[in-house]
């Protein structure tokens, strides 16, 4: 197939496209800087400008691009870039693609699990409704954002993703170095639930939705075996042999990110992903310990 990827520069964009081109697929990445490079197609969403002729005859797209959540405290500014980037970002392109002559017939959309905002201990499958907060809003919107492209009969999936776990970047890299000097601990109460999934899992998930033909709308990126932070802080301490004595209380957390921490850190979603299940797809990496040594190189022993 012929893949278009949006955010090939990220984190998970860079593993994506590797991951397509050993599969056989020709990948064309939507960039933001004009380029002379073969592959690539330029693509200004806040001007409304992209090379939609790159785009006609295309087999799939995968839209992975938006401003990071985490890259630093929320402010009326930073909320309205995260929000933009998303909901604007997917309009435009999801109404590019319903305007070829051609679309693709799959349009594979990142989401996120801050759909279901803050829920405690309930087990969230695709049927639940939205959550409560901004993060939540953003989802939403962000997901409704891609229904030209399902009204123009286009196939469109929204990779509802948890916590990505990789050594490379994201949320595990930073906690790997404060464990290591034997600094970690719970936050907060430590009974939120964190779903997460593997880098490994995240790049599965998304070539399962492009060619699996079955699944369309929301489908859940997460492990079948989420944890509380708590299970996390004790595995991940196991896992580099270091104690996890120093908790952080939920006002220090609120204190040293502001807003973020109520979202990112202390909300809980215990998330199920029913759609993957049921669709055959197979986890490599189903179980957080197994995960983690797996990721950071530490046996058993």
């Amino acid at each position: 197939m012929k893949v278009a990827v949006t955010g090939s520069s990220g984190l998970v964009g860079g593993e994506l496209v590797l991951a397509l081109k050993r599969a056989g697929h020709q990948v064309v990445r939507l960039v933001r800087k004009k380029s002379n490079e073969s592959g690539d197609a330029y693509w200004n969403p806040e001007g409304g400008e992209i090379d939609a002729a790159a785009l006609e005859g295309i087999g799939g797209v995968i839209h992975l691009a938006g401003e990071t959540i985490a890259g630093g405290r929320w402010n009326a500014e930073r909320k309205r870039k995260i929000r933009e980037s998303r909901v604007k970002g997917t309009g435009f392109l999801a109404k590019t693609l319903a305007g070829l002559k051609n679309p693709p017939k799959v349009f594979v959309c990142a989401s996120a699990t801050g759909y279901y905002g803050n829920r405690g201990n309930e087990v969230m499958t695709e049927e639940n409704p939205p959550g409560d907060g901004f993060l939540a809003n953003v989802c939403r919107d962000w997901e409704k954002a891609a229904e030209v492209a399902g009204q123009k009969g286009i196939r469109v999936c929204h990779l509802r993703l948890g916590v990505i776990l990789s050594p490379n970047g994201g949320a595990l890299e930073k906690m790997v170095l404060p464990f290591k000097m034997g600094l970690g601990g719970v936050v907060g109460s430590g009974r939120q639930y964190w779903s997460w999934i593997s880098i490994d899992d995240t790049v599965g998930a998304l070539l399962h939705c492009l060619t699996k033909e079955s699944l369309k709308g929301a489908v859940n990126g997460v492990s079948p075996q989420p944890v509380t932070n708590r299970e996390f802080t004790k595995v991940l301490g196991r896992v580099l042999r270091r104690p996890t004595f120093l908790p952080m209380p939920a006002f220090a957390a609120r204190l040293a990110i502001g807003e973020m921490a109520d979202a990112l850190l202390l909300a809980s979603a215990r998330v199920e992903p029913m759609r993957l299940l049921v669709s055959g797809y197979d986890f490599v990496h189903p179980d957080l310990e197994g995960c983690l040594r797996d990721l950071l190189g530490q046996q058993q022993g």
